[in-house]
């Protein structure tokens, strides 16, 4: 017996009522099962799948009944506007990063061939967004991961921003130690190994991108005096930091000028920015 679209969004919910988004992850997933658009699904709930869609359909609901994220069973997240590739060797990024981003290009120059360099790059989220935005600058990606950066260049070149971004496999700003930067901007760990998470993230997102010691803190203690070193006068520190850590990283970063913190939308400080002196 055939199995409908409207069945098949049944079955798939009722697989899915433990999670929080049951309905749209079940939607989501069999639109790209199926290939077809939202408007699509809705208006001919009686079309039936075809076997093959209906296999894949079914395996992706069994992933994701077992909180793997919806990100990675289908292999994309957008950020900034941007579709991006994603695999589980890349954090998967979050609209609130995109605060960063913001930051960014509220203080930098658009009309000027900037330096910038994204410290943890993943995905080359923050990277590929401000190359995209900047068409005269040109970036640095750095990451410690070589399977992260491989990501990374997939996407800078889906977006025609390969030619400007330049990927380095390097330990915070070790391998670009020499050089200076109109702007350094990073999403960095910042999760205490004390902190709760759910399981999707605990269990599936790369550790590594995620944990930075008890306080959550040991990341912004290296980078921050690397920085200083790293900028030129007046040069631009943008990092997104974690839920009540806003005044350690003011602390951090005594003796910067211009610091401030950027709030997401839940009022919580999410950037901090600083200038050198």
């Amino acid at each position: 017996m055939d199995t409908t679209l409207a069945n098949a969004l049944a079955n798939g919910a009722a697989r899915l009522a433990h999670l929080s988004s049951v309905r749209a992850d079940a939607e989501l997933l069999l639109m790209r099962a199926a290939n077809i658009d939202r408007a699509f699904l809705l208006t001919h709930p009686d079309v039936s799948l075809t076997p093959e869609q209906l296999a894949t359909y079914n395996q992706w609901i069994e992933r994701r009944a077992q909180h793997e994220p919806i990100q990675y069973i289908i292999g994309e997240q957008e950020f900034y506007g941007l579709p991006l590739r994603v695999t589980p060797d890349v954090l998967i990024p979050r609209p609130e990063t995109e605060h960063l981003v913001e930051a960014a290009l509220q203080r930098l120059p658009h009309n000027l061939p900037l330096r910038i360099v994204d410290v943890g790059t993943g995905s080359g989220a923050i990277a590929i967004a401000l190359a995209h935005a900047l068409p005269q600058a040109s970036v640095t990606a750095l990451d410690t991961s070589p399977a992260a950066l491989a990501v990374a260049r997939q996407n800078a070149q889906r977006h025609d921003v390969a030619s400007r971004i330049r990927f380095l496999e390097s330990d915070l700003l070790a391998a670009v130690a020499t050089e200076i930067f109109d702007a350094i901007v990073s999403n960095p760990p910042y999760v205490s190994e004390l902190e709760v998470l759910e399981p999707q993230v605990r269990d599936y997102e790369p550790h590594a991108a995620l944990f930075a010691g008890r306080s959550g803190l040991d990341i912004y203690q290296r980078l921050i005096p690397q920085a200083r070193q790293c900028l030129r006068p007046q040069g631009w520190l943008l990092m997104e930091i974690g839920h009540g850590q806003r005044d350690a990283l003011a602390s951090l970063l005594t003796g910067w000028n211009d610091i401030d913190f950027v709030s997401d939308l839940q009022g919580i400080p999410r950037v901090a920015i600083a200038r050198r002196s």
